[in-house]
């Protein structure tokens, strides 16, 4: 085994960026925007549409949460990081939120590169211990009688949340509903708020 073997992933990663940046071979500012565009648009929409789609597809709907992996792929959306997902349903009584108490698993294909509070040693120690109260410093406001699952996420299990569908989102299409869905939503620190109502913004802090 050689040394760059025995290196956390992590740190052989930044030691090639550092490389390739002293070489003048890439722009650390371009890197930093291709990877927030990652993380916050190109891999959430993935999920978005999976989620529209069991929003107005009642037999998608049920095949997703009978076997996540198998309807997403349907979507065309699968691969490393998403070889096992299960996907849990918010409902007006019952919330799941998700986390990596390890170190940050996450269904890469349907959600993108995992943010920074969600791999923070905080979030992942104190949302299994005190949810409601995590949840509620990144502003998603959960009624008393509203039961919160915690969900573990491992190497061979990744979770996706499927949202509650909004009140009066009826009359939009599947496409329409796309846009509305966030990755925050979909992990379960956040709801997906109707067009013309304010957001529940998680405030990415470290809890």
């Amino acid at each position: 085994m050689t040394i760059g073997e025995r290196l956390p992933a992590a740190l052989r990663t930044e030691a090639l960026e550092q490389l390739l940046t002293e070489r003048g071979l890439i722009d650390p500012k371009a890197m930093d925007g291709i990877i927030a565009d990652y993380e916050t648009n190109v891999g959430p929409l993935n999920g978005a549409k999976v989620v529209a789609k069991a929003w107005t597809d009642p037999r998608y709907r049920r095949r997703l949460l009978a076997d996540g992996t198998a309807a997403i792929k349907e979507l065309g959306f699968g691969g490393p990081q998403g070889e096992h997902i299960v996907v849990v349903e918010n409902t007006a009584t019952t919330h799941n939120v998700v986390v990596c108490t390890l170190c940050s698993c996450y269904p890469w294909p349907v959600l993108g590169l995992p943010p920074s509070w969600y791999k923070d040693p905080a979030y992942r120690a104190r949302i299994v211990k005190e949810p409601r109260t995590v949840l509620s410093e990144m502003g998603l406001e959960l009624a008393e009688d509203v039961r919160i699952t915690v969900r573990d996420s491992t190497s061979e299990v990744r979770w996706l949340v499927l949202p509650e569908r909004p009140a009066g989102t009826e009359h939009l299409s599947e496409e329409q509903l796309v846009p509305l869905v966030t990755r925050d939503a979909m992990v379960g620190v956040a709801k997906v708020k109707a067009p013309g109502t304010p957001l529940d913004v998680a405030k990415v802090k470290a809890p």
